[in-house]
């Protein structure tokens, strides 16, 4: 399955990986990649694998750069005509579905900054949100975020340099109308944590509760209304 996303030059197709669990479906989390490797990287297909044992559909998908074989993101607007492009297209494939936006790093921000202008989603997931580049904490790219009104997971590592000082972080969290953090005790910016050496595919499926937990605490949150 391919989306088809309109740019300002003219419209490109992306591709994805339209999965779905065994049994019925709780809804659809649509899965960005980050600014270094497209939607086939390991960590994506072991955290979408796991998410699908939980019941959900997974919808895994390229941005119009990696499309045309570069390696560095194009302008952030493509990638937020991709996020509303994709997001269109799941909600014509299955219009009662509830609809979970997740990113890894870069893909997660565009993912943020489309929910600020407006992109309606049931919540969102950061896969280690890019808070500022390493080394660069008086840079936050933080402006949209309390913007953002829907639910908000961060899970991020505590030895992740994009987010050091972790204060900062929490600080831009707690200006957000509905956020919370799931911190990965050790966690580099790929989750990867020292003295203990794993797959990429089972670093990503490790990650995949703590997911599961933040949509079922904003459904039961959601039922008691």
């Amino acid at each position: 399955m391919a989306v088809e996303v309109p740019l300002p030059a003219g419209s490109v197709t992306v591709s994805t990986a339209w999965e779905e669990p065994d049994g019925e479906s709780r809804g659809v989390v649509a899965i960005a990649h980050g600014a270094g490797a497209g939607m086939d990287h390991p960590f994506l297909v072991g955290f979408a694998a796991a998410l699908r044992d939980a019941g959900f559909t997974t919808l895994r998908f390229n941005f119009p750069y990696v499309e045309a074989g570069r390696r560095m993101p194009g302008p952030a607007a493509h990638a937020v005509l991709t996020w509303r492009a994709v997001v269109a297209m799941i909600r014509c494939e299955r219009p009662e579905a509830a609809i979970w936006a997740c990113g890894k790093s870069y893909g997660g921000r565009m993912a943020s900054m489309a929910v600020a202008d407006g992109l309606d989603v049931n919540g969102l997931v950061y896969l280690g949100y890019p808070l500022h580049p390493p080394g660069k904490p008086e840079k936050p790219r933080v402006e949209h975020l309390p913007a953002v009104r829907a639910p908000q997971l961060f899970v991020e590592g505590t030895n992740d340099p994009f987010v050091q000082p972790l204060a900062q972080l929490e600080e831009a969290v707690a200006s957000c109308p509905d956020a919370r953090i799931a911190w990965i005790d050790g966690g580099g910016h790929s989750f990867e944590v020292k003295g203990a050496k794993r797959p990429a595919d089972v670093i990503g499926a490790e990650l995949a509760p703590l997911v599961v937990a933040f949509i079922d605490e904003v459904e039961r949150r959601h039922a008691q209304r």
